[in-house]
């Protein structure tokens, strides 16, 4: 992609071919482009025009061509993102205010400039648009919250005895990958399967590479120990064979033959080989058995069932691989009250696989605008057709009303939560004196052992539940005194603080809390509230939470430097509220300082070698066993260590024999 910057605004050219990746454009524009006023006049010096002004001056440079256009506030962040077959004939129609609805005349009335990218065709700007809105978020468009990476199978194709194992992340070369599934819990159903019908080993190369005997798992015959010889390479191969044609829906094939090899074991009186034949049958009889819906007309594809109620939309999506379903996932996209629900399953549809591998069909319950051209950009980014279909009856409609029921379900459990939580968040305000239900609370606790790998955490609760995508650790840097727990929380406090405020002064209070809960009394709340006046913190409501002298739940006092500290009655829905939020930044404390703390236990004299990183460092225990062997090797012991040049024995080497002199 070339980038041109013009007098008026910045103009990019995208080329993209079919297996080009449309994640990360090559060029980015580097600012905000100077403009003119409307209508051919010039702005007086310091003026710089907004709303319709901006968007007709812009239009002076909008190019014909197909492409994609950003909206920019004030402050260079990007309000809107949109697709047009014809750029400048799409913009155009944001200055006829009057015929927008409210949502569009508010981003109108914010727009300072605007960006465009050219693309070739129609389908190459959809699936650029669904990448940009992924990446920054707009927030006049529908956006797909989905941060979660995908759980799939993978079978190593290039070992002798080929591994199956979960894996998460980029794709891994020399090895095959089924999916995804929806949860951790559904590729677990699916391994446990395949290690019991196919025995073959989960065990990483290291592990298999060190056995002696066979392991447990050879034990409970969920593994033929390949590892110790306890099965021949061609039968394994056979067994791998038969797991590829599971994992690709050929299962009713794969049953008929393991019936075929039982009845001929049973007839050469074998019959603990027919028993284990059963086994397996069984198995894969009780899988299909146990999946929900296994569709045999949908051998590939994903279902997506939407529903809408009190403003809200869920989207339930079913993953069918091999025709069996691999889970199923709730999305809750973020729109506004007009949107219709054609609209959003398009967004979220361009948006959900943009990096995602997309499955040959995808059904839906609603018409889509733009169908067609929706499915020519997923089948531009496949390589591959891909079929977008409203099914009507049969049993395609039956699977997709499945899903519709899950979805339906799925928002009322959503509803009904949002509403006790925002009862709860009313109780906080009226307890508390808020003129409002307070939309972010933020707690704060810290850990540490004696003043040893000291963390302080930030938890943050509103009208969702548990942020957790908010949540932040801070490692203490300062020197820290046994026990100062003042001190910890002053310095966790400046750190967060003081990135706020800066926040505030660039007009973004979209992270400033409303109440300030931390677990302690009044000398805590004294030293937080000295630390939130020096740094010129207000109108954030403090409140101390602390147990009573017998430390037990249900009786804790309650600090908010007005008036004396109080009790709530041991059953009120707020009092528990407030205990769980203390509760969750307390556990998350812990495992914050249990991990840290953790990876100092990991850490060797190893770690201190120059050249030494985390991969030689663990061929070398592989090889030697431990930091203390390697310690003790020989320098030719280690230049025959594998990953160890002559070069790099020698920097060991002498990094534990200092008086040596090279010969």
């Amino acid at each position: 992609m070339t980038a041109q910057k013009t007098e008026h605004g910045v103009s990019e050219s995208l080329s993209i071919q079919p297996s080009e990746n449309l994640c990360a454009p090559q060029t980015e524009p580097t600012g905000i482009a100077p403009q003119t006023g409307s209508e051919g006049q010039e702005e007086a010096p310091g003026e710089r025009p907004t709303g319709v002004a901006a968007i007709r001056r812009a239009l002076r440079t909008m190019p014909y061509a197909p492409g994609v256009y950003r909206m920019l506030g004030a402050r260079g962040e990007v309000l809107y993102v949109g697709k047009a077959l014809s750029l400048r004939k799409r913009v155009v129609s944001y200055t006829h205010v009057t015929r927008l609805p409210e949502r569009l005349r508010r981003m109108v009335s914010e727009t300072v400039t605007m960006e465009v990218v050219t693309t070739h065709t129609e389908a190459e700007a959809l699936l650029l648009e669904a990448n940009y809105i992924k990446r920054m978020k707009p927030r006049f468009n529908i956006l797909l919250r989905d941060d979660k990476s995908y759980p799939w199978l993978m079978l190593t194709d290039e070992h002798p005895f080929p591994q199956i194992a979960k894996h998460r992340g980029k794709a891994v070369r020399g090895a095959s990958l089924w999916g995804p599934f929806a949860s951790a819990w559904a590729v677990n159903q699916t391994l446990n399967l395949i290690q019991r019908v196919f025995l073959l080993r989960s065990c990483t190369d290291a592990v298999f590479n060190s056995r002696s005997r066979p392991c447990l798992l050879y034990q409970i015959k969920r593994c033929s120990a390949p590892c110790v010889d306890r099965i021949a390479p061609q039968a394994y191969a056979q067994l791998v064979e038969q797991a590829r044609d599971f994992l690709s829906g050929k299962d009713k094939a794969l049953r008929e033959t393991l019936g075929q090899e039982m009845n001929e074991a049973a007839e050469a009186l074998d019959f603990e080989r027919a028993a284990l034949l059963r086994d397996r049958i069984r198995a894969l009889a009780q899988m299909q058995e146990s999946s929900t819906i296994n569709p045999a007309s949908l051998p590939e594809a994903d279902v997506l069932g939407l529903w809408q109620e009190g403003g809200q939309t869920c989207i339930q999506v079913f993953f069918i691989r091999g025709g069996r379903n691999n889970g199923s996932r709730s999305f809750f996209p973020a729109h506004t009250q007009d949107e219709a629900a054609g609209d959003i399953l398009s967004a979220f549809i361009a948006q959900f696989y943009d990096d995602k591998p997309c499955p040959a069909r995808i059904l839906v319950n609603a018409d889509l605008p733009e169908q067609s051209l929706l499915a020519e950009a997923l089948s531009l980014r496949r390589g591959r057709k891909v079929e977008i279909t409203f099914p009507q009856r049969g049993e395609k409609k039956q699977v997709l009303d499945h899903a519709v029921t899950n979805a339906r379900d799925a928002l009322k459990r959503r509803l009904a939560e949002t509403a006790g939580q925002a009862r709860l968040l009313e109780g906080v305000a009226t307890l508390f004196g808020l003129d409002a239900p307070p939309s972010r609370i933020e707690v704060y606790d810290n850990s540490h052992i004696q003043g040893a790998h000291a963390y302080g955490v930030m938890i943050v609760g509103g009208p969702e539940g548990f942020d957790r995508k908010a949540y932040r650790k801070f490692r203490i840097r300062g020197p820290v005194t046994p026990g100062d727990d003042f001190g910890m929380m002053r310095e966790v406090l400046e750190r967060r603080f003081g990135r706020a405020l800066k926040e505030a002064e660039a007009g973004d209070t979209s992270n400033w809390p409303d109440v300030l809960l931390i677990d302690g009394g009044a000398g805590q709340y004294s030293a937080v509230r000295a630390v939130l006046d020096d740094l010129g913190v207000s109108g954030v409501t403090l409140v101390g939470i602390a147990k009573g002298p017998d430390r037990d739940a249900g009786r804790e006092w309650f600090y908010t430097g007005e008036g004396e500290p109080f009790q709530l009655d041991p059953r009120d829905p707020v009092l528990y509220y407030l205990q769980r939020l203390r509760d969750e930044a307390h556990r998350f404390a812990i495992t914050t300082h249990r991990a840290g703390r953790s990876k100092t236990l990991v850490t060797s004299e190893l770690d201190d070698i120059p050249g030494v990183g985390p991969a030689r460092k663990k061929m070398l225990l592989n090889t030697f066993g431990s930091a203390r062997a390697v310690r003790q090797a020989g320098l030719a012991e280690l230049e025959a260590a594998p990953g160890i040049n002559r070069e790099m024995a020698r920097v060991i080497y002498g990094h534990f024999h200092p008086d040596w002199q090279p010969g």
